[in-house]
């Protein structure tokens, strides 16, 4: 009842794993078609040819979008949860998402006044 069994027993998962991952490795090119056909290298956009390149830049103005809407997403992913807690704890959690609610509040304040929402 010492250190060995524990060793034992990870050190046989780390050689399962590292088993698995060389037989995957060595299986991947055996099941592998031998040559893609041209209109599958191409990424698909609705059908249609693309009109520029997948790694193509985007304009910095679609990112505090993104960033605001990330906000917005994460507000109701706390929300939630916070439902069920409310039950449980009262008053304190109601304090709680006031203040998480405040923060978002000031950070849409923020983006309102630097124009973020002002779409040219």
């Amino acid at each position: 009842m010492g250190l060995y069994p524990t060793l034992g027993t990870a050190l046989t998962v780390v050689v399962a794993g590292a088993a698995a991952v060389l037989m995957a490795r060595a299986a991947g090119p055996a099941r592998a078609p031998d040559r893609v056909p041209p209109p599958e290298l191409v990424p698909f956009l609705g059908g249609m040819e693309p009109e520029t390149h997948a790694w193509s830049r985007f304009h910095a103005r679609y990112y505090p979008m993104a960033l605001l809407f990330i906000a917005f997403e994460m507000e109701m992913m706390f929300m939630y949860p916070w439902a069920v807690v409310y039950v449980r704890e009262g008053v304190t959690a109601l304090a709680e998402m006031g203040m998480f609610l405040a923060i978002l509040a000031l950070g849409v304040l923020y983006a309102w006044r630097e124009g973020a929402f002002r779409w040219q």
